[in-house]
């Protein structure tokens, strides 16, 4: 691109004063080779002080942004930035320190910093020796268009979308961002793991007068989604959703979409960790090979999945194993770090946080199996319930039944005699996922799916019996 080119309006009718500035081709990211060279110089520089046990990790992120409110973009923000956490082990003691500089003083620096800090720790004894080198299974979620994206590219989707609320007499705001990380991790032990991933997200609100709703989608692959048809569903339920009436607390059968589920069920991630079981703090305590959930409902850890984000290693660098959790609703396995594994004389599955850590380890790749069915189908097969969009502000009540409250938000649609009827006024719920998890009638396809409140899963639609709301909210 010519320097004249550089510096590009992006506008739609009504914007004022919104330019960006920078090639398109974006900021330069370093290579493997770069990262690797901070890592060893970490590494000789941890030998040459006699250091017994080093590791570093080294990650680059590189993030843009593009927001827009009132159908106008209003913002758009790129960072970039490095990372070098170094954890040094001596004695049964270690430590861990961070820094973003990355020439040769500095990190002779946070090294030393990492070995004092390590020697003013009480020893572990059940501290394990870093790991040797390993192999892991290839995944390529590294997409170049989703990594070549660029803010005239978001800025030209947002406007399409912002369009469409003007033609409609609605107001659109979100975000649309993409970007890239890089990472290395490395120990003295001849360890080496590198990863690299794209991310694209899009979150839309439309809203009419006051009622809204929202839609939101994210991925490796900035072309697996397509923001038009996620403004569309917001738009068209944002119409639906005008004059809600309020229907009494009890207890009603629901269709959740998929952010809903994902919300809910995200919150059970780390009852599966071995450590929150050997600690008595997961609600899977006492469980084991028991009956939890229906017999429609089956859930495993899949790192591999082709939906999924995230490195094929886990905190220590040790490779992420694929683990079926639950079977036809029976609790059949946990996950493992290196460390809770010898407590439990079992192999680790590579699911472990980096340490030093307080919280052991955690499934981050969570799947919940679908079924046949569908949202139009769980509709038309429901006398009277409720349509649920999403759930926000949700908090656990009692950790070992996993009852949670929060409420639902941006589209809560009432159906009658197998159609949708008429818009609802939110509900707080007050729910057990465990008991929600034993009353599932259907199940859609599993999808990845996108929330607030948890992180990303791959999860289905389900109809769900006898779902308690406690009270309707006031919006």
């Amino acid at each position: 691109m010519s320097p004249a080119k550089t510096k590009r309006k992006l506008t739609k009718p009504g914007e004022k004063n919104l330019t960006a500035h920078g090639p398109s081709a974006g900021p330069k990211v370093r290579g493997e080779n770069e990262l690797r060279a901070i890592a060893d110089t970490v590494l000789r520089l941890a030998k040459s002080r006699g250091i017994p046990e080093t590791e570093v990790h080294v990650e680059e992120i590189v993030s843009a942004l593009t927001r827009f409110a009132g159908n106008t973009i209003h913002q758009h923000v790129a960072e970039q930035g490095i990372t070098v956490s170094i954890r040094t082990a001596a004695d049964s003691r270690t430590a861990r320190v961070t820094t973003n500089r990355v020439d040769e003083d500095s990190l002779r620096a946070a090294l030393e910093n990492s070995l004092s800090l390590a020697a003013s720790q009480p020893k572990d004894p059940q501290l394990l020796r870093m790991l040797p080198r390993q192999k892991y299974p290839r995944v390529n979620r590294y997409i170049p268009a989703t990594a070549l994206l660029s803010a005239e590219d978001r800025a030209r989707a947002v406007k399409r979308v912002c369009d469409l609320a003007d033609k409609r007499g609605q107001d659109a705001a979100g975000i649309f961002e993409s970007g890239q990380t890089h990472s290395l991790l490395a120990n003295s032990q001849g360890l080496t793991a590198a990863y690299r991933q794209t991310q694209a997200e899009f979150s839309v609100t439309f809203q009419q007068g006051s009622a809204a709703s929202w839609a939101k989608a994210n991925g490796a692959d900035v072309r697996n989604f397509d923001p038009q048809k996620l403004a569309q569903t917001a738009s068209d339920k944002a119409i639906l959703a005008q004059n809600p009436i309020e229907l009494p607390p009890g207890h009603y059968t629901v269709i959740l979409e998929p952010a809903a589920v994902l919300d809910l069920v995200g919150f059970l991630f780390y009852d599966f960790a071995a450590t929150a079981v050997q600690d008595k703090r997961s609600c899977f305590a006492e469980r084991m090979g028991k009956a939890v959930f229906g017999k429609n409902i089956s859930i495993t850890d899949d790192a591999y999945h082709p939906a999924q984000l995230g490195a094929p290693f886990d905190g220590e660098g040790y490779p992420r194993q694929q683990v079926s959790l639950v079977e036809k609703g029976v609790l059949r396995n946990l996950v493992y770090s290196r460390r809770s594994g010898k407590v439990a004389h079992t192999n680790p599955t590579g699911h472990g946080f980096p340490l030093p850590n307080e919280y052991g380890e955690a499934p981050l790749n969570l799947v919940v199996a679908g079924g046949s069915s569908s949202i139009p189908e769980m509709i038309a097969s429901t006398d009277r319930g409720l349509l649920v969009t999403r759930l926000w502000y949700i908090r656990e009540v009692e950790p070992y039944e996993k009852v949670m409250t929060g409420m639902t938000r941006d589209g809560l649609f009432l159906v009658e005699h197998g159609k949708v009827t008429r818009s609802v006024r939110n509900f707080r719920f007050n729910q057990s996922v465990l008991e929600m998890l034993r009353n599932v009638e259907r199940l859609g396809e599993a999808r990845r799916a996108t929330g607030e409140e948890a992180f990303e899963m791959v999860v289905p639609p389900m109809k769900i019996g006898n779902f308690h709301f406690s009270e309707a909210t006031k919006f």
